[in-house]
């Protein structure tokens, strides 16, 4: 739970300096956000020789894919935890920790910049878009995911409408953007003309994940994520219970065989510094 006081970013850092935390999403999720990897790097133009900055590395997964094409990335994010593993995983590469609303790199530095589902965890994403405005080269290129809307990315829709019907979304933390801000095309559209961009795109990413059972999203949104955990932490144990009853019930649908298959598209949004 955020402590009193607590501003959004400093949640989100605290949250995300948590080897538990990190050791948990890189366990069960990266499964689903790598499958959007190749889609993110070809919109943002990654090739041989490109130089690309990876805005919320994680551990590092779109970075070492940009050195498998023959690019030279950088990864940063603001969590000392991330760039650790980051740095295990790829050890070969350059990460470091940095904030991605005030980079720390010279103007017209590189060909394309890349963020990988970080929009929605920074407290003013237009501040890092225009950022990468700034770092980028004429010409480079700008390229985003985020999860998609709660009614197509059914893994995160079950869990906030469980919460909805049977608990409670106002449990105290930190006001900050919406979740989902990015996940239309017009918000999108106008953030990248907004910093400067110009020919923006925006286009859906299918990705699914796979679970053994229902109850392994409310284990892996409890454990392995940072705002939705403390949401969930928060409610009381009946309704806590109601909603892991609710979850099973709306994911019944995906069951293949002896495994459930679950959607949780991204959306992918791209653009031109002129």
């Amino acid at each position: 739970m955020a402590n009193a006081g607590q501003s959004f970013q400093e949640f989100e850092q605290a949250g995300w300096e948590d080897p538990g935390v990190v050791a948990g999403y890189h366990e069960h999720m990266s499964g689903i956000t790598t499958q959007s990897v190749d889609d993110l790097l070809d919109a943002a133009g990654v090739g041989k020789g490109s130089r690309v900055l990876d805005v919320a590395t994680g551990a590092g997964y779109v970075a070492g894919a940009a050195a498998r094409r023959g690019a030279d990335p950088v990864g940063i994010d603001f969590s000392v935890a991330q760039v650790r593993m980051a740095r295990e995983r790829y050890p070969g590469l350059r990460f470091e920790q940095a904030d991605a609303q005030a980079l720390p790199f010279e103007p017209d530095s590189f060909d394309a910049v890349v963020i990988a589902f970080g929009m929605c965890h920074l407290p003013h994403p237009d501040l890092a878009l225009r950022e990468a405005f700034r770092v980028l080269k004429h010409g480079g290129r700008v390229a985003f995911t985020v999860w998609d809307t709660p009614e197509h990315a059914v893994g995160l829709g079950a869990v906030y409408g469980a919460v909805r019907a049977h608990g409670s979304m106002d449990v105290g933390l930190p006001v900050g953007p919406n979740f989902f801000l990015f996940s239309e095309p017009a918000p999108c559209t106008e953030a990248l003309r907004g910093a400067g961009f110009v020919s923006p795109s925006f286009r859906q990413v299918p990705q699914v994940w796979r679970m053994a059972t229902p109850d392994v999203l409310l284990e892996v949104m409890s454990e392995g994520t940072v705002r939705a955990s403390a949401m969930l932490r928060a409610q009381s144990p009946g309704a806590r219970e109601a909603i892991r009853a609710m979850i099973r019930q709306t994911l019944a649908a995906f069951k293949r065989g002896d495994h459930f298959e679950v959607p949780m598209p991204a959306v992918l949004a791209a653009a031109v510094k002129p």
